[in-house]
């Protein structure tokens, strides 16, 4: 199939999941991403997105894999899909590949709001050391603010697997894998987060988090405090969850359509620092098994 009907295909299907949940589907928005990465998309990993709660209403998100050999800064820039503002966030990813090895990079939009994130991927035999990048010129005051808490709950900051840069949001989220099984403790989590001075969390929060393979929090360029906590969750089938789904992540599991990738899913419960608790389902369209590499997952861990 010609790549052009590739990404007309690929848009119908952005276009019906945003159908199907209600949300609004900007064609001047979605179309000039799809044609800037054209090259790419028909072989990337391809995934999707929606959260509950105030941050994430309005809109689905839909997100790609790039190659490493690709800046995908440099094409949303060259192609108007992201402003020019001057501030410190535009030059933190060719900051960060001049000094840390890239194994792959990521591009996250929304149908209604078009380019949102970048995601830059370690290698997992050589993840990153907080202490490496901190000393980036750019990266943002809060993450070398906030080492000793990540250290003192045994998270390994030599580990991170992973690092998002979310323009019109201005902040990072840092993604760590391997977690130590007392970060998955139910007093240990509400401490975490309690720690931060974010809300406490819920029940069904502390039982996915006992669950979780991954922990990510989210920080910016104004303060020290977190803006994020999320623990994250892979699974096949929603029936194995330790907790219900919210009413409209279950619609847009049931009827947002998938291709091969065998239903498998990430489950996020998150807290803010604007007090709300939100629950997310990033959903495969299209799957690679390098995937489970990246988020330092085995087959056996898998769909736990």
């Amino acid at each position: 199939m010609p790549e052009t009907a590739q990404l007309a295909d690929l848009y119908s299907v952005i276009e019906e999941s945003a159908r199907v949940l209600g949300t609004p589907c900007s064609r001047e928005k979605v179309w000039p991403i799809l044609t800037a990465y054209g090259e790419v998309i028909p072989h990337a990993t391809i995934a999707f997105r929606i959260g509950t709660g105030v941050r994430y209403a309005g809109d689905v998100d839909w997100r790609f894999s790039v190659p490493k050999e690709i800046d995908p800064y440099a094409v949303a820039r060259a192609n108007g899909l992201t402003p020019e503002t001057g501030h410190p966030i535009g030059v933190l990813l060719s900051e960060m590949r001049k000094r840390c090895p890239v194994d792959g990079l990521g591009v996250d939009f929304g149908a209604a709001r078009g380019f949102k994130k970048i995601y830059a991927f370690f290698p997992p035999n050589e993840m990153q050391s907080l202490t490496a990048l901190i000393d980036i010129p750019s990266m943002p005051r809060s993450v070398a603010d906030n080492l000793d808490y990540f250290a003192r709950y045994g998270l390994d900051t030599d580990k991170l697997n992973a690092l998002a840069i979310d323009y019109p949001h201005r902040t990072v989220n840092l993604y760590f894998g391997a977690l130590p099984a007392e970060c998955l403790e139910p007093g240990t989590i509400v401490s975490m987060i309690r720690e931060l001075g974010l809300p406490h969390p819920s029940e069904p929060m502390v039982r996915l988090g006992e669950k979780a393979f991954g922990i990510y929090v989210t920080l910016n360029w104004e303060s020290s405090k977190a803006e994020r906590f999320c623990y994250a969750v892979m699974n096949a089938e929603s029936s194995a969850l330790p907790v219900p789904l919210h009413p409209q992540i279950e619609q847009f599991l049931k009827n947002v359509a998938h291709d091969d990738a065998g239903g498998r899913f990430i489950y996020y419960a998150g807290t803010s620092s604007i007090g709300e608790e939100n629950f997310k389902i990033h959903s495969y369209f299209k799957w690679d098994a390098r995937m489970l590499d990246q988020m330092l997952l085995s087959e056996s861990e898998d769909n736990p």
